[in-house]
């Protein structure tokens, strides 16, 4: 036989940035889905914000810090902007706010939880932006806001000009006590204590002089036009990014924990074997099993592709005997054997398709069977048990089911395995789901090679390594794999003409027999 030929993935790819795309795409609904939360967020929160509307008003801040010592001290050092901003923002001012608007104290929080308090860099303005669900609620909450501040720094500036007017009022009631008690030398003492009660009236009448308002309005608040934050386009767009990114965080979490094979490559390094043919999905108004010989399309033409390449794999004998199973229930498996054994004998060749599974396949209803009364020239000699499938091909195309026992079977042993067949004839067994029945892993060990279909996105990887495993083990030979991209759903028509041939209900794999094929298939059938 000639070497394996490996089927190229068409989607194969050294690039891995392509690989991983690729694996993305492949849940496209997912990403689909992430786009649709994103865009609806962005869509709620677009009219949520619609009735927002801000308004600002702007204070500069007068440089008050030390009003009554900044001697030396710059302009700029003189307030701290940042515990201005802070004081702007509490309580206080909140509750200044809520009297000013004629709002209750106990609404002070929820009107401070509307209100942002800014310092843009290297300024003494304090920048106060109001939120409401009105145009005008949001300019008279950013002014009355902006009043609040100012009269809460002025009561700030006058307790302070009380506590010092406070204390030199005391030193001055002290000296004058001493002056009064005291017998002082009139050209000395006297004069010296009337300059320093001097001083101390001064100072007390300069500090009262003082102005104590906190800052001046240089921006009133305006009602706005147009509501608040970005607007519909804006929002959407930002939404579709973020859905975007979510739908390909998703597609990435599923396609990591996914672990049913999606590609040639991945059926290839699960199996270790090369892909021998693709299925393409099959017309869903077709219903019948047996396509090849009956029927056109790109699936039937697959099937011919598969059958041209075991003949390369067999050479001039043949494929020999094949085995075509699936590592669970739910494959094609009996819809492969069939139209490969039809394939096979489109160009001549006898080909006899074997059911070794007939209790639960029911693969001899599926068949366009030819009924007999009586065996005709060419229906006698057929293997003992079999007959024909109608089926318009150039060779002859016979079934049989596993378990039928005639003088004319004989029994697969070991030393016939390498050669089950004669020249120019061919055997297709179709077995059970491998991995859940131990028959057909003994079929494995005694055929020329084993042909695994696997369902793209229900196969998994896990189990292809399963099915590589156990038939190294048994000593058998692992052809390849036929991947098959799906069917419509559809239900297999069973004829109503029932041949006059019931298959075996039961199936000895260790001692499995096919009719002997010793040349009596000579005639054509077509």
């Amino acid at each position: 036989m000639t070497g394996p030929i490996h089927l190229d993935d068409r989607y194969d790819e050294p690039d891995q940035l392509r690989d991983q795309l690729r694996r993305l795409l492949r849940h496209r609904g997912l990403i689909s889905l992430g786009v649709l939360l994103g865009l609806a967020g962005g869509a709620a929160l677009s009219l949520e914000r619609a009735h927002t509307y801000s308004s600002t008003s702007e204070v500069l801040v007068r440089s008050t810090a030390d009003p009554f010592g900044s001697v030396g001290v710059s302009a700029d050092n003189q307030v701290s902007m940042s515990t201005e901003q802070r004081i702007a923002s509490s309580a206080a001012v909140a509750q200044r706010a809520a009297r000013v608007l004629g709002r209750p104290a106990s609404d002070a929080g929820t009107l401070g939880a509307r209100l942002r308090v800014t310092n843009p860099q290297k300024s003494q303005v304090l920048r106060f932006e109001f939120t409401a669900r009105a145009p005008e609620r949001a300019a008279r909450g950013a002014n009355a806001f902006a009043e609040a501040y100012l009269a809460d720094r002025k009561t700030r500036n006058e307790a302070t000009v009380q506590r010092a007017t406070e204390a030199l009022d005391q030193q001055i009631t002290v000296l004058n006590q001493r002056l009064a008690k005291e017998q002082l030398d009139k050209d000395t003492a006297k004069p010296a204590a009337q300059n320093q009660l001097y001083n101390l009236q001064k100072r007390v009448l300069d500090i009262r002089s003082r102005d104590t308002d906190g800052g001046d309005v240089v921006r009133r608040a305006a009602v706005p036009v147009m509501p608040a934050g970005p607007g519909l386009r804006t929002l959407l767009g930002l939404g579709l990014a973020c859905g975007l990114l979510l739908g390909i965080v998703l597609a990435w979490v599923r396609s990591a924990l996914d672990t049913r094979v999606r590609s040639v490559g991945e059926v290839q390094a699960a199996l270790r074997a090369p892909v021998l043919g693709i299925l393409p999905s099959g017309d869903p108004g077709n219903d019948a099993l047996l396509t090849v010989g009956r029927s056109g399309g790109a699936r039937t033409e697959a099937y011919r592709a598969l059958a041209f390449r075991l003949r390369q794999l067999g050479g001039h004998s043949g494929p020999g005997q094949i085995l075509v199973v699936s590592p669970r229930r739910g494959g094609a498996v009996e819809e492969v054997g069939a139209n490969l054994a039809a394939a096979l004998a489109e160009n001549g060749d006898d080909v006899l398709l074997l059911d070794a599974a007939p209790d639960t396949s029911d693969l001899a209803g599926h068949l366009p069977l030819m009924p007999y009364e009586a065996p005709t020239l060419e229906e006698a000699f057929l293997p003992a048990g079999s007959v024909l499938v109608d089926a318009d091909v150039a060779g002859r195309l016979a079934f049989s089911s596993s378990g039928v026992t005639s003088p004319r079977t004989r029994r697969i042993t070991t030393a016939e395995s390498g050669r089950l067949t004669e020249p120019d004839s061919s055997t297709v067994v179709v077995a059970g789901p491998f991995l859940a029945q131990a028959d057909a892993l003994a079929i494995a060990q005694r055929v020329d090679g084993v042909i695994v279909v696997v369902n793209l996105d229900r196969t998994r990887r896990d189990e292809l390594k399963q099915v590589q495993e156990l038939v190294e083990c048994s000593g058998g030979r692992l052809l390849g794999a036929v991947l098959d991209a799906g069917r419509a759903r559809r239900r297999l028509r069973v004829l109503r003409r029932r041949p006059k041939y019931a298959p075996a209900s039961h199936v000895d794999a260790s001692s499995m027999e096919l009719p002997a094929q010793d040349g009596a298939l000579t005639a054509s059938h077509r």
